[in-house]
């Protein structure tokens, strides 16, 4: 998988592309990317810009920080769950 380009890459490719001076498939090329990545930049950038429906990049990025400290506080449970479980063994008496 290629590298990331840089956020303001992104932003003059998708505003070259709007301006329609070339066909997108040879700005793409000229730029050295996949026309259908150009194209996802320009659909993302309608989202943004609320042109068009979807998951804007900040609810995006948001999702992600939301899951990932799901993800945290599911494993700490997991862990304090078996803890108690390892304590509350030896500190109660075995039932003989």
């Amino acid at each position: 998988m290629p590298a990331a380009k840089p956020l303001e890459f992104r932003r003059r490719a998708v505003e070259l592309a709007r301006q329609r001076e070339k066909p997108i498939a040879e700005i793409a090329h000229d730029l050295g990317i996949a026309e259908s990545c150009l194209r996802r930049w320009m659909k993302l950038d309608d989202v943004d810009a609320g042109r068009s429906d979807g998951t804007t990049s900040d609810e995006r990025a948001e999702l992600v920080r939301l899951r990932r400290e799901l993800r945290v506080a599911k494993m700490e449970i997991e862990i304090l769950k078996r803890a108690s479980a390892y304590f509350a063994r030896e500190v109660l008496p075995d039932p003989k």
